[in-house]
């Protein structure tokens, strides 16, 4: 039974289904990890970690190119324009993805993606006339850049084991491929590359520094390799050492420019001119792959971006974005402001904010308020007052977490909250979350207090209290995650701890200091939890909890019933189209529907968790990964963000905050023209649970239908009867359901 249940998931969770509008999707990433670099004319075009970018020297703009943008790959490896202009793109993943500037489209190559080899990558795109030359992780192919067609591919080159790994590959009337075990040079006259025999193959037995070849060029009428061990040239049949000074180097790439030859090793780049070698250029970080244009001058591919290398100085070309492709935490503060936390003391970067139009980096490095990077959680309180929870940092002991108000951070920390640190090093805090409670009190949320007192609260007139979990007395537990506050100000949140994993609910009955009335338990899956194993806690808009498992998910209703004089009575569901996924993140939107985080992609539910409204995954959507880490809305615009592994994703959604009371009604496009096609009035400035009518200008009633809950509704039309209607003037009624509020609009339809 349970295989029957996941393959019928399965089929819903590949076909989307679009009840719920999903539009204008973008992506955002950090491009700093720059893979290759190719350059024509006053441009150039990066292939990067997190998508592809082109900068214009001209103007000093970058564009930039994700999945939203119809790029298939994501990690890109190799990059490379053809002569007609189009920019080709090759990825980790096999994907190729051609992209054409002159119509703004892109075309996706899937032939080694879809193929049956383990590895897939692209390492290397070169243009030779009408061919792209593709060195990959198995291989070399070529494919017609005209038609988009492979023509051949090499396997098996010489004595080299068959699908071995082609690092770069030059065609000089020969072909010499580099690969980690040697080089393979075309044998003169060999027409037929698939034939093994057709390859001469030479490693370091043969007289090559080192057998990891990483480039081949002809300089001056010479071959000359790159190598992990230095540079070698081929003369009279024998391999001799070139440019002694690099002995030893690991040179990843080479370069000619007119008499010079560039040499990129490590973060130098240094010079070959006439037989004479000089040591050029110190780079900031290490450089992976060269190029030249006469108007750029020379650029390097590195982990820092695009450097323009210039005779004293290097620019660094990168374009706006947040500082890594990390997202754990997200908020949305009263301004529309995305806020957004990076990670652990492994990952964690500082924090960075968008504003709808710039992304702003905060860290260490350049804000002196800072004492850490090593930010997790992000909470925006009402007050518009944003906080952010530190991962601990043992050369900063007793850091806790910051709080920005007025674009001004204040630091809290042992000293000045009272929080202490985990028990093997109680000068190490972890703040995890945060909620603000109807009193507008801060309730903070440590990892795991050495004294037992994970919940701790700052009042409104700025005094902490610190709250032990009573259920677990004398008895250390770790791990806590997931703070959430309920209408009746009930806190809830959970522990991976082994000790007693499971959810926590606390309420202090409004006495701080009187620890007699307080309210406290634990639920587990003895109480009906899917599991113990709990990755979120939201409470929606109709006060249930909702608890994501390992499992799936439950909702606790009746919480209510902890303040009555009977105790709690808690009802405890299963969210049965939730059922076996693991949940990361749940968000909820104005209308009361629940955004799904998991490892498989992102899912919308109902607001009941009855029905599974849509699925969205890499497979068919602008998603940058499967694994979605975070998920956080814009109530007034009903913008959707998405963070996962590999960077973030928005789109927008009907889902808008309604308006308290009608003032206007905007309807676009205007006219509203009818086609066979698609069509869609937009009906914006609706208050909660609008009905609508259509009437036509005699009165007659056209349609009627109840909006989606939010500002913003929908018509596709039509009649009662699902007909386009006629051309002429319709008025627009809506109201709500005691018909109390009650405003109109018109608007003008053309029949096409």
């Amino acid at each position: 039974m349970k295989i029957l249940q996941g393959i019928l998931f399965i089929i819903f969770f590949i076909i989307p289904l679009y009840s719920q509008t999903a539009e204008n999707w973008k992506n955002y990433t950090n491009m700093q990890d720059v893979n290759a670099v190719a350059a024509a004319g006053n441009s150039l075009w990066a292939a990067t970690s997190g998508g592809g970018f082109l900068y214009d020297n001209s103007s000093g703009t970058y564009k930039t190119l994700h999945k939203a943008d119809g790029l298939n790959g994501q990690d890109l490896t190799a990059v490379t324009i053809d002569k007609y202009g189009k920019i080709w793109f090759g990825s980790a993943e096999g994907i190729i993805d051609v992209y054409n500037p002159a119509d703004n489209s892109v075309k996706s190559i899937l032939d080694i993606y879809n193929s049956d080899k383990d590895s897939k990558q692209i390492n290397q795109l070169v243009t030779s006339g009408d061919t792209i030359i593709v060195s990959t992780a198995f291989g070399i192919s070529l494919i017609d850049s005209k038609n988009l067609v492979f023509y051949d591919t090499f396997f098996k080159l010489g004595s080299l084991l068959s699908n071995s790994i082609v690092n770069s590959t030059l065609k000089n009337n020969l072909m010499y491929a580099c690969t980690p075990y040697g080089l393979a040079i075309q044998k003169a006259g060999a027409t037929n590359l698939s034939a093994p025999e057709s390859w001469n193959v030479y490693t370091s037995n043969d007289g090559l520094p080192s057998d990891n070849v990483s480039k081949a060029v002809f300089y001056q009428g010479n071959l000359i390799i790159a190598t992990s061990n230095g540079l070698a040239e081929l003369n009279n049949s024998t391999w001799q050492t070139f440019v002694p000074q690099l002995l030893g180097s690991n040179v990843s790439d080479m370069l000619i420019a007119g008499d010079t030859l560039f040499i990129a090793s490590g973060s130098n780049i240094d010079t070959y001119v006439n037989g004479n070698f000089s040591q050029k250029y110190t780079l900031n970080s290490v450089s992976t792959q060269l190029a030249y244009s006469s108007s750029l001058g020379l650029l390097a591919a590195t982990a820092a971006g695009v450097v323009q290398v210039y005779k004293s100085a290097a620019k660094y070309l990168v374009p706006n974005g947040p500082e890594t492709n990390l997202f754990p935490s997200m908020a949305v503060d009263n301004n529309g402001v995305l806020w957004c936390a990076s990670g652990t003391d492994a990952s964690g970067k500082g924090f960075y904010s968008y504003d709808g139009s710039k992304w702003t980096n905060y860290n260490i490095e350049n804000d002196s308020t800072l004492v850490t990077n090593f930010y997790y959680s992000v909470y925006a309180a009402p007050s518009n007052t944003v906080y952010f929870g530190n991962w601990g940092d043992a050369n900063n002991a007793g850091s806790c977490f910051i709080r920005i108000r007025n674009n001004k951070i204040a630091n809290f920390n042992m000293q000045n909250s009272g929080m202490v640190g985990i028990n093997t090093n109680p000068n190490f805090v972890v703040i995890t979350g945060f909620a603000v409670d109807s009193r507008n009190n801060l309730w903070v949320l440590n990892y795991g207090d050495v004294n037992e007192k994970p919940l701790n609260m700052l009042s409104a007139d700025s005094l902490w209290y610190h709250y032990t979990m009573p259920d677990a007395p004398h008895q250390y537990v770790d791990q806590y995650f997931n703070l959430a506050i309920d209408q009746f100000d009930t806190k809830w949140f959970s522990t991976y701890n082994e000790n007693k994993p499971g959810v926590y609910y606390f309420n202090e009955n409004k006495t701080y200091d009187n620890l007699n009335d307080d309210e406290y338990g634990y639920l587990s899956t003895s109480d009906g939890l899917t599991s113990n194993t709990v990755n979120c806690i939201v409470v929606d808009q109709r006060g249930d909890v909702w608890v994501g498992t390992s499992l799936g998910a439950n909702i606790i209703s009746n919480t209510e019933s902890i303040l009555s004089s009977g105790g709690p009575q808690f009802s405890i569901s299963s969210v049965f189209s939730l059922r076996q996924q693991s949940i990361n993140c749940i968000a909820v939107d104005p209308i009361n529907q629940k955004w799904v985080g998991t490892d498989q992609g992102l899912l919308l539910v109902n607001s009941d968790g009855s029905s599974l409204l849509a699925a969205y995954n890499t497979q068919n959507s602008p998603l940058l990964s499967d694994q979605i880490t975070s998920i956080t809305i814009n109530p007034n615009t009903g913008t959707v963000y998405v963070g996962t592994n590999q960077g973030l994703t928005s789109f927008q959604t009907s889902a808008i905050k309604p308006q308290e009371s009608f003032t206007s009604l905007l309807m676009y496009p205007s006219p509203f023209v009818l086609t066979n096609g698609i069509n869609k009035l937009t009906i914006d400035g609706l208050i909660r649970d609008s009905e609508i009518k259509i009437l036509s200008v005699t009165g007659r009633l056209v349609k009627k239908f109840s909006s989606p809950g939010g500002r913003v509704a929908y018509w596709d039309g039509t009649d009662e009867n699902g007909n386009l209607v006629n051309s002429g003037i319709y008025f627009v009624v809506a109201y709500d359901s005691n018909g109390n509020n009650v405003f109109t609009g018109k608007i003008a339809v053309l029949k096409k």
